[in-house]
């Protein structure tokens, strides 16, 4: 009989000696002193304080009450703290300031402590703290707030020493050490990549320092910091790292959107254009336009236009153009002629708990068809199925621990070309039967593993058989190729269902808008792209029919 992992009481501290050992291995050049008399330290502890080290590490904050760490397989706290204390990784009398103090102990323990100040039982803890607060500014050790209190607050000292070390390893600070767990569990199941010393993200001391200025300014963002302040911050930071210079990019697009919103356009201008994060150039050209510079701004669309990023810039700049000639004093610009979109029109009554997409799957289906909603799930998967050893393999910098669910580099510019051959070679095999074959052994060897373009819940075997009986190689050649030419735009827009004819092997797709609804600008992208290349697709604009009955019956 198996046994899960989780069997062995000590299972997050092996995940931590797992951690601990791929960094020595593969970081070792790039750790300085202090971690790795930490890694070669730890190794020589006894194992209930290394347990209750690592507890700690995996909780939320830096300050325990000993009571609160209570687990049968390390057994005495206090006992299994002495060499953490003695090493200096553990404080066991840090000052705490009032504010922590309430937060560690309870209302009754809190009326005693203050009792001098008469504590009234129907008072609240936040009531209390606010009284109190004039009259205690200094921290200090839990003995000195309250004398003869038999518990002990353990300061955590190593966490930023800890979190240096799980940045190594994930290559950010958003994966926790809980994605052991998981895996362990088998909630989340990833590709196996083989590495390299090449493979890895962080390639110099210098990295881990911009990681964590970048993941600091991040917070600082969704904290709501002064963003001229954060955004000197950000613009300081330089690396040579392509992948850490992504990182950078997107941070500076993301403090300029901030800025527009909060009118400060001459700082979104400014941050905008050190930005060459994808969409960044066409929201410094609506800045531009919102600031009344239209000359430079008509300067700068132009320049995109003779060599745009992508599709979607393309989009943003056909629409931004008439507008800018027309505030230019261009009195000769034509409006753009209307977009010839087939379209289906379908009265449906709407039901309880079901969606207008749902609505019109079960409405279609009942003229014989076989009628699945899918919207961006099944193109990508057939896509991700089909090139899974591009997608996963193993290039420097693409993976370095076992937990990526894609590639570090999905969203380069350069994802594609990196892996070109690979590619090509994925796709050469829709030119024969043998594509078919190859998408159905990955869906069995690889089911249920982590993808950035598989949709393990929604592509069913009997969805995978109609599609791959009425789907064209062509038609998945084209859309393959488009989402190849920009990822992050192209694999969103897909129209909502799809529906089958398996006796004609032929397939329609249809983008269901409801009432008051509107396409949203990379569906209409899809739709011109489909359009072009002649691939069945369809608007279906819906109608309550009850509001049809009560018009007519108005007229």
């Amino acid at each position: 009989m198996s046994t899960s992992p989780l069997d062995n009481p000590f299972y997050y501290l092996e995940n931590f000696r797992q951690v601990l050992g791929w960094i020595a291995q593969r970081y070792d050049d790039l750790l300085d002193d202090e971690e790795r008399r930490f890694i070669d330290e730890f190794a020589g502890l006894p194992q209930p304080a290394q347990a209750l080290l690592v507890r700690m590490v995996m909780r939320k904050g830096t300050l325990f009450r000993a009571s609160k760490l209570d687990y049968a397989e390390i057994g005495d706290v206090r006992l299994a703290a002495a060499p953490l204390l003695e090493y200096g990784w553990v404080h066991g009398e840090p000052h705490l300031d009032l504010q922590t103090l309430f937060a560690l102990l309870r209302k009754d323990e809190l009326s005693l402590c203050f009792k001098a100040h008469g504590v009234r039982s129907a008072e609240k803890k936040a009531d209390l703290l606010e009284r109190l607060l004039p009259f205690y500014q200094a921290p200090q050790p839990l003995q000195e707030w309250f004398s003869g209190f038999d518990e002990i607050i353990f300061g955590l000292q190593v966490m930023p020493l800890c979190d240096r070390l799980r940045l190594l390893y994930f290559g950010n600070l958003y994966q926790e050490w809980s994605e052991f767990v998981l895996a362990d569990l088998g909630i989340y199941r990833y590709e196996k990549v083989e590495f390299s010393v090449e493979s890895r993200g962080i390639t110099q001391r210098a990295d881990i320092d911009t990681c964590l200025h970048l993941h600091n300014c991040r917070q600082a963002l969704d904290e709501g910091v002064a963003l001229d302040e954060l955004a000197a911050q950000a613009l300081a930071i330089h690396t040579e790292n392509p992948w850490l210079a992504m990182r950078r990019a997107k941070l500076l697009f993301q403090i300029g959107y901030q800025a527009e919103r909060e009118q400060e356009l001459p700082l979104a201008l400014c941050v905008y254009a050190q930005s060459s994060y994808p969409g960044a150039r066409v929201r410094r050209i609506r800045v531009l336009e919102r600031s009344e510079q239209y000359i430079e701004a008509m300067a700068l669309l132009q320049q995109a236009e003779s060599a745009p990023e992508n599709a979607e810039e393309t989009q943003h700049l056909l629409r931004i153009a008439p507008r800018l000639q027309r505030k230019l004093g261009d009195a000769s610009v034509r409006r753009r002629a209307k977009r010839a979109v087939t379209r289906l029109d379908l009265s449906v009554v709407p039901l309880p708990e079901y969606s207008v997409e749902q609505l019109i799957q079960l409405h279609l289906a009942e003229e014989g068809s076989e009628v699945h909603y899918v919207e961006n799930a099944l193109i990508n998967s057939l896509f991700g199925l089909l090139c899974w050893p591009a997608i996963f393999a193993p290039l420097p910098g693409a993976f370095f621990h076992p937990f990526h669910s894609a590639p570090s580099d999905l969203y380069s510019p350069d994802f594609y070309q990196r892996r070109a051959a690979m590619f090509d070679a994925c796709l050469a095999q829709l030119d024969d039967e043998g594509y078919q074959t190859v998408i159905r052994q990955h869906y069995v060897s690889k089911f249920g593993l982590q993808s950035p373009f598989v949709f393990w819940g929604t592509l069913t075997p009997e969805l995978l058989d109609q599609a791959l009986h009425c789907l064209p190689a062509a038609h998945l050649k084209r859309w393959f190729r488009r989402l190849l030419q920009d990822i992050k735009a192209n694999r969103t827009g897909m129209p909502d269902l799809i529906q089958f004819y398996p006796e004609q092997r032929s397939y329609r797709m249809i983008e269901v808008k409801g009432p008051g609804d509107r396409l949203q600008d990379n569906q209409l992208r899809w739709l011109d792209f489909c359009a072009e290349h002649e691939m069945p697709v369809v608007v279906c604009y819906v109608r309550w029919a009850e509001d049809a009955v009560c018009q007519s019956t108005a007229v």
